[in-house]
C-alpha cells in the first residue's frame, strides 16, 4: 500500500517506548507495534520507489526494534526509533540514503560512513590531485542550502604521506564524508515531508555521482572495471 505521510501514533509510541523500555510493556503493546510498524514500511517502501525515480536502487533494509546490547552498556531492549537505508545498485553507483524516524530527532543522510581503507586513500589521492570539482559540487548554492557542510570524523593533522600544507588538506583529514538533514516532529508529520525528503535526496546524486566516478576508476580515469 502506498503510504506518503508518516502516522503521528507511531511517534507517539516511541514515545511511550522511551519511558517504558522493557519487554514486558513491549510484549502488552506488540499488536499495536506491529500494526505501526506495517505503515512506516509502506512509508519507506514508497519512498524507495520515488528514489528509483531519480536513482537505481537495488536494497532497502529496515533495521529492526531490537537492540543488540552485547557489547553496549545501554541494556535497554528496543530502539525508540524507526530506520533504514537505501542502497544504490551495482557496484559502479556508490553512496547510500539513510532515514531515522525519531520523536524530536528526525534525520536523513547522505554519504560514505565507513570507507574501506583503499577507497579512503583513492579518495584522499584524489583531492590531493585536483580539489576544484569537489568544492565545486559541495559549495553550490542550492547544494548548501539543503545539505550544509560534511560531518563525520576526520584526523587532527595530515595522514600519512600527504603534506600538512596541501591546499585540500581540509578535505584529505577527513575520515568520513557525510551529509546530515535534521526535521522537527512537525516537518517530520507534515503531509510534503516525503517529497521533502525525496527532493534532498535528488540535491546529492552530483556528489554521488562525482564520488562514484573517483571510486570505479584510477589516477588516470581509467576505469578499474574490465568491460
Amino acid at each position: 500500500m502506498s503510504k506518503t505521510t508518516i502516522n503521528p501514533k507511531a511517534v507517539q509510541f516511541l514515545k511511550r517506548l522511551k519511558k517504558n523500555n522493557n519487554r514486558d510493556w513491549f510484549n502488552e503493546h506488540k499488536d499495536e507495534y506491529k500494526k505501526l510498524e506495517t505503515e512506516i514500511k509502506d512509508f519507506y517502501n514508497t519512498l524507495n520507489l520515488e528514489l528509483q525515480k531519480n536513482d537505481q536502487i537495488d536494497k532497502l533494509k529496515m533495521f529492526r526494534i531490537y537492540r543488540d546490547v552485547r557489547f553496549s552498556k545501554d541494556k535497554t531492549p528496543y530502539n525508540i526509533h524507526y530506520s533504514g537505508y537505501f542502497g544504490r545498485a551495482t557496484a559502479r553507483l556508490r553512496g547510500s540514503y539513510y532515514l531515522r524516524i525519531k520523536s524530536n530527532a528526525t534525520i536523513i543522510g547522505c554519504g560514505f560512513w565507513g570507507p574501506s581503507k583503499e577507497d579512503l586513500l583513492r579518495i584522499r589521492k584524489e583531492f590531493e590531485l585536483d580539489d576544484t570539482e569537489i568544492r565545486e559540487i559541495i559549495n553550490n548554492k542550492e547544494f548548501k542550502k539543503v545539505w550544509g557542510e560534511f560531518v563525520g570524523n576526520e584526523l587532527k593533522t595530515a595522514p600519512r604521506g600527504f603534506d600538512k600544507e596541501h591546499k585540500a588538506i581540509d578535505l584529505i583529514k577527513k575520515k568520513q564524508f557525510l551529509f546530515i538533514r535534521e526535521f522537527t516532529d512537525k516537518e517530520m508529520l507534515a503531509k510534503d515531508f516525503q517529497k521533502t525528503v525525496t527532493e534532498s535526496f535528488k540535491a546529492i546524486l552530483p556528489f554521488f555521482n562525482y564520488m562514484s566516478e573517483i571510486l570505479t576508476t584510477d589516477l588516470n580515469g581509467v576505469s578499474i572495471f574490465e568491460d
